[in-house]
């Protein structure tokens, strides 16, 4: 009997799921570092880090009415998430990781990838047009980012620091829609998907590339 190829083992639930369980995991190590740089208690690291890691995903689900929500049909990452809180506040100082905008960029950079391959592709299963799909596919990115960053206080990072971080998402996602035009794998389609707008991300880091801001002719405002 001949072997399956990989592409029919791995199926898209399946690929769905590893997914935003890596995901998942590395958006909450996202909040976990901002929570460790501003020195919050315990309640206020496992909020952080769940508004992080299940806020973008949450937003989606409402808007495309889907239930149950991912973190609700997946409750025992609730309970992971709680022990990677517990971990880090034990055993983890700042010998361990320094809790700086370097530190936080790798763990956010692929969360962000991550994300959007998965909601631009749960989008169009759900039979959502290609650019609704992506703007999906984006806001599942980025919404955890930004609610991370409003509760600890900060201007979102997404939209002040100037390098791009949505428009990456963006980017991101119509490879997932090409990918899913030319009938590719699901797998495959995930994977280019999140590596491309992961791979934006870095490279927009490392080149300094930034976005224009938006010039009123008023001095800025400190």
């Amino acid at each position: 009997m001949p072997t399956l190829p990989f592409a029919h083992v791995l199926s898209l639930s399946t690929a769905q799921t590893a997914i935003e369980a890596a995901a998942t995991v590395a958006f909450a190590a996202s909040g976990l570092l901002a929570a460790a740089r501003k020195r919050l208690d315990a309640v206020g690291v496992c909020v952080v880090a769940g508004l992080t890691a299940f806020g973008g995903g949450t937003l989606r689900d409402v808007l495309l009415d889907r239930r149950p929500f991912f973190w609700v049909e997946h409750a025992g990452w609730l309970w992971g998430l709680l022990a990677l809180c517990a971990a880090a506040m034990l055993f983890m100082r700042a010998r361990h990781f320094a809790a700086t905008e370097r530190a936080i960029l790798w763990p956010d950079a692929l969360g962000l990838g991550l994300f959007t391959a998965n909601g631009t592709q749960i989008a169009l299963a759900a039979g959502m047009p290609p650019i609704v799909a992506v703007l999906m596919g984006m806001m599942t990115a980025v919404f955890g980012g930004v609610l991370r960053d409003i509760v600890c206080n900060e201007i979102p990072r997404a939209f002040s620091d100037h390098q791009p971080y949505a428009v990456c998402a963006f980017a991101g996602g119509w490879v997932v829609v090409l990918g899913h035009a030319l009938r590719m794998d699901d797998w495959l389609v995930l994977a280019a998907g999140a590596g491309s707008a992961t791979l934006l991300r870095l490279v927009a880091w490392w080149s300094g590339w930034t976005l224009p801001a938006w010039n009123t002719g008023e001095p800025r405002q400190e």
